[in-house]
Formats: structure tokens, C-alpha cells, sequence
């Protein structure tokens, strides 16, 4: 499914890749360039991440990155990308607040050329959710550990251990019920995110969530070995390969035939 010669992914073909068990290979892109790259490679999702504000900027957070950072660098990967989905997140501050400014900031990384838009948090969120979907704009939500609420959780730390992993659940069924296209599991015990990837009908995909998700996510950055202390999830897929052009298939195959990622870089409960 989505070779280099297939037809462009669309959301509904996520949701059918989730009932025939096939599995969702996604990473994040920043450029045109990294972005044919990881097209050809067969990639199914690529994401333009507000992660740019780290591997890119150079800042300590997702926090700093706006929406005109976020538009610039969706046009960028946009023009790279012929067969994947291309979604893009929506930086701080530009879905926590009225609804019509939600639509008005994913409006606007829709018409720059992303096919869904990523959005942290649920609660009193979901019903921007709902709003955006409601009207054409198509979803993945994002919970477990939400980057833009570091201050607020301590740090980068798992989430869903012990009694969290209730209200993560919740979190996932109102995602879903809200009309969300798919949903991101970050730094969440494996065994939670197999139960939430049972529970709900649309695709999970998964960073530090375990084999069990639906799909899998990397930030480019990572799967390359560059950065510094690299987290238990992460594997370098560019080591003993010689392009970086190989290492992105190595990485869409490793996450289609279930070789990544291994128990040990995942979380137990």
C-alpha cells in the first residue's frame, strides 16, 4: 500500500489501513527536499511538526514556533510530496482559544497544503475538535505526553501510568466521538495504547506507544542518530545503512513488517 507508484493517501484510506492491519509509517519533514526523499521512500504520513522549533530553530521548546513558521515550512514539504498524507501541526496558542481562530489557523495550513492538522490536548479542547471537523478540516488528535504543555506536566516525561491511564482512555473515546481522523500516542505505556488502539475505530499512531498502535512516528531528526540523549523509543535507522534516502525505507519497512518498534524501545506499564 502507497509504493512510490501508488496513488496519493487519503484519510478515509487510514481508517482502512487500520481494519486490514496494515500498518501507518509516519515521520516528520521540515523541507521539500527531506520530504521527496521520505515520499519515494513510501512514507504514508508525513508530518510537519512543531518539533522544528528544536531540531530546526534550535529553541529548548515547541513553545516559540508561530503560525507563520508552521505555514512556511507546510508550503515547503507540500511542494516534496506527491504520494504521502501530509498533516501539520497547529503551534501553541492557535487551537486553545475561541473556535473561530482555531479555523481561522487550521484553515490556513490546510490552503498551504496539509491534508489534516495535529492538535495537543483533549478535555475542554475536544470541542474545537469537533468544530474543525464539523467543518471539513480533518483531525489527528494528540495525547499522552503533549509537548506544548511542558511546563504544566514537568518535563518530558511517560504518561498514563497508574490511574492517568483512565483518563487517557476517556481522552481517546471523546477524540474519537468528536469526528478526530486519527489520533497520536506519545510517551504512553504500551499496554495502555494496545487497550485505546482496540477501543476506538480510527487509526492510532504511535511515538514511544509500543508495537500495538496502528502506525508509527519518528521526528527525522532522530531516526538520522543526530541530537543528543536519545530516548528509549528512538532508533537510529541511518546506522550500518548508506544513504539517508536508505534509511527511510529501511524505517517504512521496519515499522510495516513489525520490526519496529521492539519491546525494549517502549514503555511497560
Amino acid at each position: 500500500m502507497n509504493s512510490p507508484l501508488s496513488s496519493p493517501l487519503t484519510v478515509p484510506q487510514l481508517i482502512v489501513m487500520k481494519k486490514e492491519g496494515r500498518k501507518i509509517a509516519a515521520m516528520t519533514a521540515y523541507d521539500a527536499t527531506f520530504a521527496r526523499a521520505m515520499d519515494e521512500a513510501g512514507m504514508d504520513v508525513i508530518l510537519v511538526g512543531d518539533s522544528l522549533g528544536m531540531v530546526v530553530q534550535g529553541q529548548k521548546s515547541t513553545l516559540p514556533v508561530t503560525q507563520t513558521d508552521m505555514v512556511y515550512h507546510t508550503q515547503c514539504v507540500a511542494r516534496g510530496v506527491t504520494h504521502a498524507l501530509l498533516m501539520a501541526d497547529m503551534p501553541f496558542l492557535t487551537f486553545q482559544g475561541p473556535a473561530a481562530r482555531a479555523l481561522e489557523c487550521a484553515g490556513a495550513l490546510m490552503q498551504a497544503g496539509a491534508h489534516m492538522v495535529k492538535v495537543e490536548g483533549a478535555g475542554v479542547l475536544t470541542e474545537n475538535v469537533a468544530y474543525l471537523c464539523a467543518r471539513g478540516i480533518p483531525v489527528c488528535g494528540h495525547i499522552g505526553l503533549t509537548p506544548q504543555s511542558v511546563n504544566t506536566l514537568g518535563g518530558y516525561k511517560v504518561q498514563g501510568r497508574g490511574s492517568q491511564g483512565a483518563q487517557l482512555t476517556a481522552y481517546a473515546q471523546e477524540l474519537a466521538e468528536a469526528g478526530a481522523s486519527a489520533l497520536l500516542l506519545e510517551a504512553v505505556p504500551a499496554p495502555l495504547a494496545a487497550d485505546i488502539s482496540q477501543s476506538i475505530a480510527i487509526p492510532t499512531i504511535g511515538i514511544g506507544a509500543g508495537a500495538s498502535c496502528d502506525g508509527q512516528v519518528l521526528v527525522m531528526h532522530d531516526a538520522l542518530g543526530l541530537g543528543g540523549r536519545r530516548p528509549r523509543f528512538v532508533r537510529d535507522f541511518l546506522s550500518g545503512r548508506g544513504s539517508i534516502s536508505e534509511a527511510f525505507h529501511g524505517y517504512v519497512q521496519a515499522v510495516r513488517d513489525g520490526g519496529f518498534p521492539m519491546p525494549e524501545e517502549s514503555y511497560s506499564g
